[in-house]
Parts: C-alpha cells; sequence; structure tokens
C-alpha cells in the first residue's frame, strides 16, 4: 500500500473551508468527518485535515498562527500540465482564495503558480516536464527551489 498524507490545518470557519476545498477540486471524505474536522480527499494518497482551531489544538500545545501574516509550511500539489496549473489557480480565486500570494516561478521545463485558501494557507501548484528538467540539469549541481 502506498504512503498517504494527512495534511492537518486549522481553520475559522469550517463550513466555508470545505466548500473552498471543494470548489478547487477535493472531495469530501464523510467518514472522517463531523462538526470539528473535515477531510478532504485532494488524491488516493493525499488528503486534507480541515480541523476547528477547537480541534487542532488538541493535537498541539504550540500557538496557531495566523497564517494570512506567517507562513510555516507551503503545500505543494503537482500538475500535469501548464494550463492545469492555471486552472486551479483560477478556480481558487473564483472560490474566494487568493491567487498568487507567492512569485510564480517558469523555467521552461517547470512552471508553477499557488493559491491561499481562505486562512491564508499556501498551495503551490507545480507541472514540471521531466525530460526536459532532466536535459537542463544535466551538469548542472544546483536546481531552482
Amino acid at each position: 500500500m502506498p504512503k498517504l498524507i494527512f495534511v492537518n490545518l486549522p481553520v475559522t470557519d469550517l463550513q466555508r473551508s470545505i466548500a473552498f476545498h471543494e470548489a478547487v477540486g477535493g472531495t469530501l471524505n464523510p467518514q472522517f468527518t463531523d462538526e470539528t474536522a473535515a477531510c478532504i480527499v485532494i488524491s488516493d494518497t493525499i488528503h486534507v485535515m480541515l480541523l476547528t482551531h477547537e480541534k487542532f489544538a488538541q493535537f498541539t500545545t504550540k500557538t496557531i498562527p495566523d497564517a494570512h501574516a506567517n507562513a510555516q509550511v507551503l503545500v505543494c500539489l503537482s500538475a500535469d500540465s501548464r494550463d492545469e496549473v492555471d486552472a486551479l489557480v483560477d478556480k481558487a480565486k473564483a472560490a474566494g482564495g487568493g491567487a498568487d500570494p507567492t512569485p510564480t516561478q517558469d523555467y521552461g521545463f517547470m512552471y508553477g503558480r499557488s493559491y491561499e485558501d481562505p486562512d491564508g494557507h499556501i498551495f503551490e501548484v507545480m507541472w514540471m516536464d521531466m525530460e526536459a528538467a532532466t536535459a537542463a540539469m544535466a551538469g548542472n549541481e544546483t536546481t531552482p527551489a
């Protein structure tokens, strides 16, 4: 069985967050959803757990930062094409998120943009042509960040 990832995010309005993540293509898994948490399925191996602040605080004693003012993590998702990158950012903006809170990355063989959910969590969306990336990196010891 492949490894699964569950990204746990504190949210201020659970229903608003569910609606946003469904609008950008996620699917609600009711089996792991209640009034304090919701499981959004991004793919067979990626899940986003939206947790009220009260629920999130049950898992850590650390302060929950305001993601609009502080960045703690950038969640990066792959895309199958440049057009898919743009389409996903456009969906996020239309659903009430912020488009491009981080700089667009365009290296020819790799293209990425980002969006911000209503709570300020940043999701990067990246497309890469692996063949072209391998050729571009041949003999190069560093890769672009």
